[in-house]
Formats: structure tokens, C-alpha cells, sequence
């Protein structure tokens, strides 16, 4: 099992290279994605891709398909730009936090108004 220090120093390094990864792909439905965050594994086997995207839950859809059809490049890419034993299996999930957040905002908006209003 790698040290903390270590996977922590893995994981920024894989989110940079995902993040240049990701956006030169040339599949349409990854034109708005963004790789939010990386989380790995305590044995840096499995690496669970966060992403994020613009749009409605159809677009999301889609970019999570588009993303699931890239691992295999995306893995194969990972392997040769970093000095690692085993590339780690990916996962992606969608992180929904910017959308949570925007929705909070508004909340917290409108009882501001109520209370001034």
C-alpha cells in the first residue's frame, strides 16, 4: 500500500493529465466536460473519474456515455505520460456539486428578498 503522500502526489498528477486528456478527445459529447476531481484507491489500482458538465440531463447522459466509451484510450493514455507499475481500472461518476451549489444560491437568494421584499 502506497504512503498518503504518495497517493496524494499520484492524484494531482492524474488529474492534470486527465484534465488534458479529456479535453483534446475528439468526441463531440466531451466538448463541455470538465474533470473536477480524482479519487484513488489506497492501493492506486482504481481510480474513480469525477466529472462535470454544462446542460440538461440529457446532456449529461451523454457525456457520461461519451466518457465510458474513452476509458480504454484514457487508461492507455495515463499509462505512457505517467511512470506508474499498473495503470489504475477507471470508474466515472458525475459530480453534481456546481449545480447543488447554483441551487443553494438561489435558495438562499430568495429568502434574502423575502425578508427585504
Amino acid at each position: 500500500m502506497a504512503s498518503p503522500q504518495r497517493i496524494s502526489r499520484v492524484r494531482g498528477q492524474l488529474l492534470r493529465e486527465l484534465t488534458d486528456i479529456v479535453g483534446r478527445m475528439k468526441d463531440p459529447r466531451l466538448q463541455l466536460v470538465q474533470v473536477v476531481d480524482v479519487e484513488l484507491s489506497a492501493d492506486m489500482s482504481y481510480a474513480t473519474i469525477f466529472v462535470s458538465t454544462l446542460g440538461n440531463a440529457d446532456d449529461k447522459k451523454q457525456a457520461l456515455q461519451g466518457m465510458q466509451r474513452g476509458l480504454g484510450f484514457i487508461r492507455r493514455e495515463i499509462a505512457q505520460r505517467m511512470r506508474l507499475r499498473y495503470a489504475p481500472q477507471l470508474r466515472v461518476a458525475y459530480d453534481d456539486t456546481a449545480a447543488r451549489a447554483a441551487c443553494l444560491t438561489a435558495l438562499i437568494d430568495s429568502l434574502g428578498e423575502a425578508q427585504h421584499g
